[in-house]
């Protein structure tokens, strides 16, 4: 299916995208990059909506099915470009390999989905029916479900693949992400008396060690643990320069499994708190959900209670089958199995029930650390194992 000039496009496409930053927030420049490759590639149809989404949509045929291929476009910050071996925007390619943030995780993948669009109009024409639509989601990186609702309302697909790295593994599910704070509450007072106040603070010792020694994972035979790690602490009033803080706050990443709603996962924190505070009358808590707003490069606000649930297909799913099927029919045979992160997924299979799979090149470690990289071979197999899915789907 590749020839030459194919397999260099698609490459330099990919470079073009890697060589354009794009934090969460600042995906514009390349948001019209996705947009003018779709337009030269004559999709049918490309559109913007308000959060800055970019989608693509092909009419094969005489009607039918709607597939949606989605991706995001922005990326996580380079911290500390002077540990990089290369540039890390420069799209260098060494040993067969693309280096630059945002290789893996993921426009590689976006890239391969664009083009793969792009081939099966070309190669397929009117001999399948249905609607493909590629789509570059914004802030996935800090909302993950949320500016894909408006990608999933707007073409109402039947079927979803989520272009995450997955080693070109067949990905049927995911454990989801919530962010639960915890508080506690003193009471202020000069720090060279300190008898008189109440440290919020010692408080959270309590909590915390509460937590640890409660806190029981429940354990789903394919995801496996659901976990709570405090990952952020901070007092107030901050700095507390000879003041005895009056609040604490901890944030914990919650993994969550099937099944966990909202109310579930706040209440088993709830309660573990509660019995602390029968030890400890002066022990003060509030558990919460998170709640993130940022701007997107539009203008418009985004914003959400920081809870994305999981999800999981049975390995018999018909669209799960006939997704396998498509990839073995390019020559590749890969494992079934799930990703050990979050991804969009959350919106479209663990919100609005609709049948989706995960399937990408590159390796799910390589995302977000020091010289990411994408195999340039999996950037090949990737493009060729998304036209399979969609024949598979289509035809």
């Amino acid at each position: 299916m590749f020839n030459d000039a194919r397999r260099e496009e698609l490459i330099s496409f990919c470079r073009e995208m890697i060589r354009t930053p794009s934090l969460s927030g600042q995906e514009e420049k390349v948001a019209q990059l996705v947009a003018q490759k779709m337009e030269k590639f004559d999709y049918d149809k490309v559109e913007f909506d308000e959060y800055g989404n970019v989608a693509g949509s092909i009419l094969l045929g005489k009607g039918g099915s709607t597939i949606l291929l989605e991706g995001h476009m922005d990326h996580v910050e380079v911290s500390d470009p002077s540990r990089w071996t290369t540039d890390p925007f420069g799209a260098e390619i060494k040993n067969g390999r693309i280096y630059g943030r945002g290789t893996t995780d993921m426009k590689g993948n976006l890239a391969a989905m664009i083009y793969a669009g792009a081939m099966v109009k070309e190669v397929l024409g009117n001999s399948i029916n249905g609607e493909v639509v590629v789509a570059g989601s914004v802030h996935e990186e800090c909302f993950e479900g949320v500016a894909s609702e408006s990608i999933g309302k707007r073409y109402e697909p039947d079927y979803v693949v989520i272009g995450e790295p997955s080693n070109l593994t067949l990905k049927r599910g995911q454990r989801g992400r919530a962010e639960v704070v915890l508080e506690t509450y003193g009471k202020t007072a000069h720090s060279s008396d300190p008898s008189v106040g109440l440290n919020a603070i010692k408080k959270m010792v309590t909590a915390l060690a509460s937590i640890e020694r409660e806190f029981v994972p429940r354990v789903h035979p394919v995801l496996g643990k659901g976990i709570l790690e405090v990952t952020d602490i901070i007092s107030s009033p901050y700095p507390g320069a000879s003041v005895i803080p009056d609040l604490c706050r901890a944030t914990f990443d919650r993994r969550l499994l099937v099944g966990d709603d909202p109310e579930t996962v706040l209440k088993q924190v709830e309660e573990i708190m509660r019995k602390a505070s029968m030890d400890d009358q002066d022990l003060n808590t509030r558990v919460t959900l998170a709640e993130g707003k940022d701007r997107c490069y539009t203008g418009k606000e985004i914003e959400a209670t920081r809870f994305a649930p999981a999800w999981l297909f049975d390995e018999d799913d018909p669209f799960v089958k006939r997704s396998l099927e498509g990839l073995r029919s390019m020559g590749i045979d890969p494992e079934i199995s799930h990703y050990y992160f979050c991804t969009n997924g959350s919106y479209y299979a663990g919100k609005a029930g609709i049948p989706t799979i995960g399937f990408g090149g590159s390796l799910e470690t390589l995302a977000h650390v020091v010289d990411e990289y994408i195999e340039i071979s999996h950037l090949i197999r990737a493009c060729e194992g998304y036209w399979g899915i969609i024949k598979a789907n289509l035809s």
